[in-house]
């Protein structure tokens, strides 16, 4: 098929770059599509995160005059947490883990509190160790992805990933190896 040039583009590329089939208007993610925004601004009860252009942050000072305006609501991660639903899942296995249990827990609580500083959306729903597998559920993918990778750079060791076709939930599993001493 000829192209036929006008300028510096083609016409078929013009005529494809013109067709809207489906693309979204509202650009926003598909989570924040499903409920209703909350007023803009709003203070969660619970965790203390405020609500403002179309973003929850912490540690965010609201001025005087609009600390009486705002809503109080319950942000969606705090409902989620408390609902124990979750997206992302960090399996931590292997002999390595064992020995460094506390290291691996300290560092588990590094990454979710840098993360909670930025995007406090990103959060640990439950930790649960049952003597070979410490289990950390978490109420995204990229915390999970985070947590895992983090692990891995720290510790050494292997990460994979295992998305979910259902609810696209992600399964990262790090195995902690045991290192050699070389002769």
């Amino acid at each position: 098929m000829k192209q036929r040039m006008t300028g510096s583009t083609t016409i078929k590329g013009l005529t494809r770059s013109l067709d809207r089939r489906g693309t979204r208007s509202n650009m926003s993610p598909p989570v924040a599509q499903k409920g209703r925004a909350p007023e803009d601004p709003s203070v969660c009860d619970i965790c203390g995160s405020i609500y403002t252009a179309k973003t929850w942050r912490r540690n965010r000072p609201l001025p005087a005059k609009l600390i009486n305006a705002a809503a109080w609501t319950i942000c969606p991660a705090c409902k989620q947490a408390k609902s124990g639903k979750y997206f992302g899942r960090v399996l931590v296995r292997g002999s390595n883990a064992i020995s460094k249990l506390d290291a691996i827990r300290s560092r588990i609580a590094n990454v979710e509190r840098r993360a909670e500083f930025t995007q406090p959306e990103r959060r640990i729903v439950s930790s649960n160790w049952d003597g070979a597998t410490l289990e950390v559920l978490t109420t995204s993918q990229k915390l999970a992805h985070r947590i895992a990778r983090e692990l891995q750079k720290a510790f050494g060791g292997r990460a994979r990933y295992t998305w979910s076709d259902q609810d696209g939930a992600l399964t990262a599993v790090w195995q902690g190896e045991t290192r050699l001493p070389r002769a």
